[in-house]
């Protein structure tokens, strides 16, 4: 009998729409809030939702279980046993007061053509797999359930903390896993095929285009670092301004420079964000003798992006020096722009056709996936849909019905398209 929390349940029903999205508002039942949409890695929560998703990989004929680090996966054996599997998945984390979709939408849209598929022969396994986390909205370091399945687990991460001071290593153990085997969830190259992944774009551009699916070219390669500007803090009464060498002032200059230097690329160039500023002593009557801010800057490729970033540098150590203000620069993070492989995009592309949009747009994401991490095991591609007004991070995300509906026919053909290729390698 089918139930709100097991929507589609007995009833062959889980490869439409409307299930894909009741299983969204199922997951988002389960949350640590009861006022918002938050479930973090390694919680209660995440646990229940594993659960759920395993209950739901069962009844579309895979055979379920949750991995060394957390995951949850799913998988049929394709004509033969044995045989490297294509992945399909997500992430089922959020960040806190999340919006439904991002994350596991692509899961149930996984699940939905695991299910459509089932009596199948396909030359080989199908898996599908909900990451633990990928926002990093718990320990700050993100895709770690990706990047376990890929095999780069840094053994650094032990030692992260929550904001309850709660190590990595801790809430492993809570959790029922046991650090000491994370390495067991790692696949090899040669088990898989490759990795598709469904997400909401995050984004304007097929809403504006007025375009239910995109593919995507490459994500964005990011750079994240600490700008400190230093000046001299001294009475706000007492320092005329010819004396006075204001941080902020210098910061907020570098602020405006940055976001002016970005958007000068135009809509499909570079990113930019300065997100945080932290005043030193911050004092309403002490000049500012200190400003740290953030920035985070993206772009199609690492060339631009790095480009990019040197002509920041530099705009802000002229800025600053001609205020007479020190610049110190700490780069806090780095990852290379991930190409989808050119094989699985056609694949996609081919899908989206079927629904009726015979030239697909292509765009480059500008936010991270799982998709990211997996590329270092597996080649990798992305189907983008649209969502409403570009919203997400936010409890206002929403998507349609038959974008979700022509999404899972699109994946399905994807799957269909790249079991072509499969066979013809082997009949070479």
């Amino acid at each position: 009998m089918t139930t709100d929390t097991d929507p589609g349940a007995g009833t062959g029903a889980g490869a439409d729409a409307g299930t894909a999205l009741a299983r969204c508002a199922a997951l988002a039942a389960l949350s640590s809030r009861p006022d918002a949409i938050e479930r973090v890695h390694l919680t209660p929560e995440h646990a229940r939702a594993n659960a759920l998703v395993g209950t739901w990989m069962e009844q579309a004929g895979l055979r379920a279980w949750q991995d060394a680090a957390g995951n949850q996966c799913g998988r049929r054996e394709g004509v033969a046993p044995g045989l490297p599997a294509l992945l399909l998945g997500s992430h089922l984390d959020t960040v806190p007061d999340a919006g439904r979709y991002d994350g596991p939408l692509g899961v149930v849209m996984a699940l939905a053509v695991a299910e459509r598929l089932r009596g199948r022969d396909l030359p080989f396994a199908l898996e599908v797999v909900g990451f633990g986390d990928e926002e990093g909205a718990r320990f700050g370091a993100a895709l770690l359930g990706s990047r376990a399945l890929a095999g780069t687990w840094d053994e650094a991460w032990w030692g992260l903390t929550d904001r309850d001071g709660t190590t990595l290593r801790e809430a492993f153990v809570a959790f029922g896993l046991d650090p000491a085997r994370v390495g067991e969830a790692a696949r090899r190259p040669e088990e898989l095929v490759g990795y598709l992944e469904a997400h909401i774009e995050q984004g304007p551009h097929l809403e504006a285009a007025d375009a239910s699916l995109g593919y995507v070219t490459t994500i964005a390669g990011a750079r994240r670092f600490v700008l400190s500007v230093h000046g001299e803090a001294r009475h706000a009464g007492g320092t005329p301004y010819s004396r006075r060498r204001d941080a902020l002032v210098g910061a907020s200059e570098v602020v405006t420079a940055v976001e002016r230097l970005a958007r000068a690329t135009g809509d499909h160039g570079c990113i930019a964000t300065v997100g945080r500023i932290e005043v030193t002593p911050g004092a309403v009557n002490v000049v500012p003798g200190r400003a740290d801010l953030t920035l985070d800057l993206r772009a199609a490729t690492d060339a631009e992006r790095d480009a990019m970033w040197e002509t920041m540098r530099a705009e802000a150590a002229a800025l600053c020096a001609a205020r007479g203000l020190g610049l110190e620069v700490v780069e806090t993070h780095s990852a290379p722009a991930v190409p989808c492989a050119p094989w699985l995009q056609q694949a996609v592309v081919a899908g989206i056709a079927t629904t009726g949009d015979a030239e697909p747009r292509g765009l480059w994401s500008r936010a991270g996936h799982d998709a990211m991490a997996v590329a270092a095991v597996t080649d990798v591609a992305m189907l983008f849909l649209r969502c409403s007004d570009g919203i997400s991070h936010h409890p206002d995300e929403d998507v349609r019905e038959v974008d979700v509906a022509r999404g899972i026919d699109a994946l399905e053909e994807a799957v269909l398209a790249v079991a072509a290729v499969v066979a013809g390698r082997g009949a070479a």
